[in-house]
């Protein structure tokens, strides 16, 4: 570990840190509708859009009335943007006359994007028009974004209620959250990536002449405005195929720094939301300490392992046992401007929040450079996680860890004054088996299938681990991928996304089920033998559940690909 790399790493939490308390705590006043000059400002346009829609503002929801709405939200999403995929040759926005998207890939896209996965099999900058980037995926980059907050927020609300029937209004709550907390940021950052030099336009491509005397076209677009909220959202999707590594996306270290920030600042913010709610902030700070020490510890192992370099570049007759390796680390798939440390923090960034942006190939990791983003995924993306989805995920473990103690102690667990009885038990079992059963369960079908294996042009368990973290992936709804695979046909279409939509919603029904089952209870008055759940045994009961119960499904399969992989490299193979 270089002292840059020390030094990235404590000023980025540092600096994260700071802003979570203050955004929280605003979250929290907008989602319980308290007077603040945000509400205020915006109320006109806010009750505009109810009467527009059909919505009573103030008539809250049972939780399957909460959730028949969200699944009805999403799948007019998946609708819409599917449509505009394939009719874009003929729709206004297309300077390049780019032409109408398959069948299949639409598909794919229009499920990744609703559910805030956005896995992308096609070049975004050769595939998809100036219009389809704005209203379908720019769009849904912000709808998707507030579905996962709104669900946190009525999980959230489980337990702050006692002996009540609803959990919240889905309409005003995803209303809200977009009005008054994407779309201001979003904005901010916007303007702050074209100050940088991110492009922000409709122009038509264009040609220039290199210094080698060729010629090379750029390809030109609204590329800020969607930057902008698939950090903010932890969506993920990029303008281009080369993600945030394209300077035009990412133009600068302070662009990649804020990026950086903006992946981990709602779902860090939420926390502080979280202890808010529930009327204790310890509670709050208790869950951001579980994820800051995984965070913590993934980030320093992805690092440590990039810097050590691949042993098979050793120099010339110098013994390999000694460990010489490339000097300086493996520089391979790296982005040059921004180096291994960079590169390595934006990995474990990404792959911890749900977000899928890279700026360095993941292909060409290190077998345990790469090993250590395909556990934050299989964790359940829990180690702050997606915008909404790592909250209510990390809660769902709480409920576990709780449960846990209690058959320890022999005693009815409790969390936060709600007991946790046998129906809790099983969402929290669906909810946590749901998304193994997608991921293991894809890589097997398509390793044994032909469609499957010929998609993989890395053979072994390089390739193996391909396919992994593909499905991996999709089914924790991040997007990244090592890249290697070719998935953009018919079969890796269609499977994935059928892995995205239900690693998405099948773990939200059983999460808002939970919420109305929360609600409906008495909160209990905390005695001598109620487990404290806000100090540091908490925290070590809840990392410990995390680790066990979310990684443990996956131990067999990590074993025939970045285990193998690596034992065979450093045995010279």
């Amino acid at each position: 570990m270089t002292s840059h790399a020390w030094l990235l790493l404590g000023f980025f939490l540092l600096v994260l840190l700071t802003l979570i308390k203050p955004l929280g705590i605003y979250i929290a006043d907008v989602m319980e509708g308290r007077s603040t000059w945000a509400l205020r400002l915006g109320d006109p346009i806010e009750s505009a859009t109810y009467r527009l829609c059909g919505v009573r503002k103030n008539e809250e929801m049972g939780w399957l009335h909460y959730a028949l709405a969200i699944l009805l939200f999403n799948g007019l999403g998946v609708l819409a943007v599917y449509a505009l995929q394939r009719l874009q040759l003929w729709l206004p926005l297309n300077p390049q006359q780019l032409g109408n998207v398959s069948p299949d890939s639409a598909f794919n896209t229009a499920v990744s994007f609703v559910t805030n996965t956005n896995w992308q099999g096609y070049a975004g900058e050769s595939t998809m028009s100036y219009l389809t980037q704005m209203l379908a995926l720019t769009v849904q980059n912000f709808l998707s974004a507030a579905t996962g907050i709104v669900v946190a927020i009525a999980l959230i609300r489980g337990f702050a209620r006692h002996t009540a029937q609803s959990v919240g209004n889905a309409w005003v709550d995803l209303t809200r959250i977009t009005f008054y907390v994407l779309l201001p940021l979003a904005l901010a950052f916007a303007v702050v990536l074209v100050s940088q030099g991110a492009i922000q336009n409709f122009a038509a491509y264009q040609d220039v002449t290199t210094l080698e005397n060729a010629t090379q076209t750029l390809a030109m677009g609204p590329v800020a405005s969607q930057e902008a909220i698939k950090m903010i959202g932890t969506n993920g999707g990029g303008f281009f195929n080369a993600n945030s590594a394209h300077p035009f996306e990412n133009p600068t270290p302070l662009t990649n720094f804020f990026q950086m920030l903006a992946i981990f600042l709602i779902p860090g913010a939420l926390c502080h939301t979280f202890g808010r709610l529930v009327g204790d902030a310890r509670q709050g700070w208790a869950v951001l300490a579980a994820m800051t020490i995984l965070f913590v510890v993934a980030a320093l192992a992805v690092i440590y392992f990039e810097q050590q370099g691949n042993p098979l570049f050793a120099a010339a007759g110098v013994d390999q046992a000694a460990s010489a390796t490339q000097a300086g680390g493996n520089m391979e798939g790296k982005e040059t401007r921004f180096g291994i440390a960079d590169s390595g923090l934006f990995a474990a960034i990404t792959t911890s929040a749900s977000c899928g942006a890279v700026i360095a190939m993941h292909d060409s990791f290190t077998p345990l450079g790469g090993l250590a983003p395909l556990i934050l995924m299989q964790l359940g993306e829990v180690v702050f996680g997606g915008v909404g989805s790592g909250l209510y995920g990390m809660l769902v473990f709480a409920i576990m860890a709780v449960f846990i103690a209690g058959l320890m102690i022999g005693r009815t667990p409790e969390y936060l004054g709600k007991k946790i009885e046998a129906y809790e038990m099983k969402m929290t079992s669906i909810a946590i088996l749901v998304t193994p059963l997608l991921v293991l369960g894809g890589t097997a079908v398509a390793v044994m299938t032909v469609s499957g294996r010929a998609g993989i042009f890395n053979p072994g368990a390089h390739g193996f681990s391909e396919v992994l973290y593909a499905f991996t992936s999709v089914g924790n709804n991040n997007g990244s991928a090592f890249a290697g695979l070719s998935a953009n046909t018919p079969f890796y279409n269609v499977l994935l996304a059928i892995a995205m939509w239900f690693g998405r919603l099948a773990v939200i029904v059983p999460v808002l089920a939970m919420a109305g089952s929360l609600a409906a209870k008495k909160r209990l008055a905390a005695t001598a033998g109620t487990l404290p759940t806000h100090g540091p045994l908490f925290v070590t009961l809840l990392i410990g559940t995390v680790l066990l119960v979310g990684l443990l499904n996956y131990v067999p399969a990590l074993a025939l690909g970045p285990v193998v992989e690596h034992l065979m490299l450093w045995a010279g193979h």
